[in-house]
This record gives structure tokens, sequence and C-alpha cells, in this order.
């Protein structure tokens, strides 16, 4: 198995965004799975058995203000992986889509931000606090729940109660989901 898990974040209207800083996170979060992907997956076409695991992200199921370049990159992680797993039938290797929602790690910690994208003049230490009151699953348990469905065979993988939501809000009210997931977080913050 090839676990392709590139991610950093970047926190931007897209009036204000940076070019630079859109192309830095693109190279990453989607270049580097691409570029991933296509270092290993001749070896595994060869021995004609194996997976690649590409990680998108719930912000690759439905699109979240302030974060269009990083939302980008991980619905494009997602077509990608979803178009190898078609070219890859027939053979003995699959391709999976890992879709986590808020995981405790530094991600937000160490994104880029030039100022508050909601102009409410926050340090990006009180950003990065206000996400770890929403991130609810531990780095442990996201790295088994992707392993126990890689090892069960499935090609979609929600990691997180987070992700479930999402990918239930993105289906049921795709133009409408952001304010039932804006109460949620208010909601979970509130919890904190």
């Amino acid at each position: 198995a090839v676990f392709n898990n590139a991610g950093v974040a970047l926190s931007s209207s897209v009036l204000k965004a940076e070019p630079a800083d859109d192309e830095w996170l693109h190279n990453i979060n989607f270049h580097g799975v691409v570029n991933g992907t296509r270092a290993f997956l001749p070896i595994l076409v060869e021995q004609d058995s194996g997976v690649i695991v590409n990680t998108s992200s719930v912000f690759g199921l439905a699109g979240m203000p302030f974060q269009s370049a990083y939302c980008a990159a991980k619905f494009a992680v997602r077509g990608f992986t979803d178009s190898l797993r078609q070219e890859l039938r027939g053979t003995g290797v699959s391709a999976v889509n890992i879709h986590p929602g808020g995981i405790r790690t530094n991600i937000a910690r160490n994104g880029r931000m030039r100022e508050d994208p909601e102009g409410r003049d926050r340090s990006p230490d009180e950003i990065a606090a206000s996400f770890d009151t929403i991130a609810v699953t531990a780095p442990d348990k996201a790295a088994r729940v992707i392993h126990e469905g890689v090892e069960r065979g499935k090609v979609r993988i929600l990691v997180g109660p987070d992700a479930y939501v999402f990918d239930v809000l993105a289906r049921v009210a795709p133009t409408h989901y952001y304010d039932v997931m804006e109460r949620f977080v208010t909601k979970l913050r509130s919890r904190s």
C-alpha cells in the first residue's frame, strides 16, 4: 500500500488571495499526491497487487468559505483518485479516497494566513485554537479507521463523525449545506 497524505493549510478569501500561496498549497496538497502516485503506481501495476491511498478531505466533499485553495486541491485529489480507480479496473491494484474531518494535528497552526479572513482581527494562534475546538478525532484513531477501511477493501473512507455530517449535508443540501454546518460548528465550539 502507498499512502499519499500531503496536506498544508491556507486561510484566505478569494478576493485577497495571494497566487503564490495558492501555488504553494496546490504543489503540496495536489501535486504531492499525484507525484507519489506516479512514483509507485508502476511497481504496483507490475506486481498486479496493491493499493494507492490518497488523502482528500471533507473539504473535498463540500466547499467552505476562506478555504478555496484548500478545497480546490482536495476536490482535485478526489477527482484524480476516482479517475485512477476507473483506470485500474481489471487489475489487482485499487485506489482509495480518504476524507478526514477535523483531526487533532498541527495543520491549522502551521498553515499560512496573512490576515484573519473573516475580518475579526484574530491572530493565527487564535484561529488555530478555534480549529482545535472542532477537531474531534485523534490522529491514532484516524489511522486505525483508515487502515481498517483499506483492509476491508473500501474505496471511500470517511474519518470522524464530522466527516459523516459533511458527506450527508453535501448530498441532501448541495446548495445550502453551509447554513447547517455553521450551526453545527457553533454548537461544537460552545461545548468546548
